[in-house]
């Protein structure tokens, strides 16, 4: 298959021009490598640094989550506005804007020195990420045919997966010999790196007939959305029947019917729910979302685990993480030729199957076992994390017809974003009202139970302060006893999702285009089975 002509820097033509040169479109995936890159490495080494910014600025566990949670709900929010921007102003252009709002946002948190401006600069960083991730992925079905797509899926996957570990490992060293913001700090050279690499190696791409940016849509969007991850992260803390709470979640109710009732009425909407009636569509999006939910879940929960329960530092921790990232990365690749023998139904199925048990395995952990039980199920939950998350992207990219292939991969991202923010709201108050129910603080004084119920790393902080090993113990047992009712769920949702997959999911086999046919629908090229 060959690059349309559309896709040559200075062009900016329809999507049936004729082909530029082959190699062209490798050089445009090694950029969004590049920049994918980055993504990948920020998500993992905050996690890691989560404890460390609890003890140094008094972040409690929902400060914790929100955090985390800024970043994923501002990036799910607003995925969809920042992709029809690139369709209409030129992907290169607003991908380069992406990765310097993300710049901003990195330099902003090494100078700030409490939780709410921490917060604030996440969300910043939401906002550029939010460009980047949709237009890296929104030309994969133009640039490539469905042999190659897998290719460059998984090669976008495996930097994804690549930046994972790097950042336990480097954002660990950071945090043994360094303050707290170096974590920020350190992606200045990533970004940079980024935006050299989309400058001289990504040609200029746009569609001007694209769905212009509609702001009540927008709104809607990131309103609904926040309001959501608000109520299920203060849930636990006010009670599930606080007035405030229930307020949230019914607002959050309202304007993400709204949101709907207003997309589904205009001629060309912002946010397509058209495409959710393609089953395969439909079922590789559910796949993605719950791998995607599961993984940011573990990536908030397992630091902490490692590092307030086994007693790991930053470094050791993020050396103990590697199991899991191993076996996503070896899947991911692994993936590829499966599904040219089988379609992507058995594999993803095969997948999630594979991760529920990796999830169950985990939730028999108790708090004497040492980190060899944690290394068997961590590496089984990465097998299944790169069976399940690559074939179903790619997939459900392969469904969509070229001209709505920017629509369509916006549409799969922010569901799939969404999920992991709702992964760590859901998962992480979960264990947040499990860790504040079996805490045994009874015999503290107030001041000391109060600041031992925020997070398992404040009460060995209070425990260490005087000398309470048995607030140690019970903040230990309390803290697994959370994580492994998180991690049953987590794989009561895999079991289900599996079973859901393999009923519904058609099971498209890629053939080989005829010549000459290459400017058809990626769609077209699939035959189901």
């Amino acid at each position: 298959m060959s690059v349309p002509q559309h896709f040559l820097p200075g062009q900016e033509t329809g999507p049936h021009a004729e082909a530029a040169p082959a190699p062209r479109r490798w050089w445009a995936l090694a950029a969004l490598v590049a920049s994918m890159l980055v993504l990948g490495f920020d998500t993992t080494i905050l996690n890691v640094a989560l404890p460390t910014m609890a003890a140094q600025l008094g972040a409690d566990s929902g400060q914790q989550q929100w955090i985390a949670d800024a970043y994923l709900v501002v990036f799910a929010a607003l995925m969809l506005p920042a992709g029809l921007l690139g369709d209409r102003f030129g992907r290169r252009r607003m991908l380069i804007t992406g990765l310097a709002v993300f710049l901003a946002g990195s330099l902003l948190g090494t100078v700030v020195g409490s939780p709410g401006p921490v917060i604030a600069a996440r969300a910043v960083m939401g906002v550029g990420a939010a460009l980047v991730m949709p237009l890296a992925l929104s030309v994969l079905p133009s640039l490539f045919g469905p042999e190659e797509r897998t290719r460059a899926v998984g090669a976008i996957s495996a930097a994804s997966a690549l930046g994972l570990p790097l950042g336990p490992l480097i954002g660990g060293r950071l945090l043994d010999h360094f303050w707290w913001g170096s974590v920020f700090l350190v992606n200045v050279p990533l970004v940079l790196a980024g935006i050299v690499c989309c400058a001289f190696l990504l040609p200029e791409t746009s569609d001007p007939a694209s769905p212009e940016v509609d702001a009540p849509s927008t709104a809607l969007t990131v309103t609904g959305l926040g309001a959501l991850v608000y109520g299920v992260i203060e849930g636990p803390a006010r009670g599930w029947t606080d007035p405030l709470v229930l307020g949230v979640l019914g607002a959050s109710a309202v304007l993400l019917g709204c949101l709907v009732l207003r997309e589904r009425g205009r001629s060309r909407p912002m946010l397509d729910l058209r495409l959710l009636r393609d089953r395969g569509f439909l079922w590789n999006c559910v796949a993605a979302t719950l791998v995607t939910l599961v993984l940011s879940g573990l990536m908030f929960i397992l630091p902490q685990y490692l590092q307030a329960v086994l007693r790991y530092d930053a470094f050791a921790t993020g050396v103990r993480m590697l199991p899991m990232m191993a076996g996503l990365i070896v899947a991911a690749k692994g993936s590829g030729p499966l599904v040219a023998r089988t379609g992507p139904r058995p594999v993803v199925t095969g997948g999630l199957l594979v991760l529920a048990a990796a999830a169950l395995l985990g939730s028999t952990t108790e708090a004497s076992d040492g980190y060899g039980t944690t290394a068997l199920w961590l590496s089984v939950a990465g097998v299944g994390f790169g069976f399940a998350v690559v074939p179903a992207m790619d997939a459900a990219l392969g469904t969509l017809p070229r001209e709505r292939a920017g629509s369509g991969s916006g549409l799969l991202l922010t569901v799939r974003q969404f999920g992991g923010a709702l992964g760590i709201a859901v998962l992480g108050s979960l264990l947040a009202g499990a860790y504040t129910d079996r805490l045994d603080v009874s015999h503290l004084p107030a001041p000391a139970a109060s600041a031992a119920e925020k997070s398992v790393v404040a009460a060995h902080l209070v425990a260490d302060r005087v000398g309470d090993a048995q607030l140690a113990a019970s903040a230990d047992a309390a803290y697994v006893h959370g994580m492994g009712l998180a991690l049953l769920v987590c794989g009561i949702a895999a079991l289900a999702a599996a079973t859901l997959v393999a009923a519904f999911l058609p099971n498209p086999r890629p053939v080989r285009p005829v010549r000459g046919d290459a400017t058809r629908p990626a769609a077209l090229q699939h035959r189901p089975r």
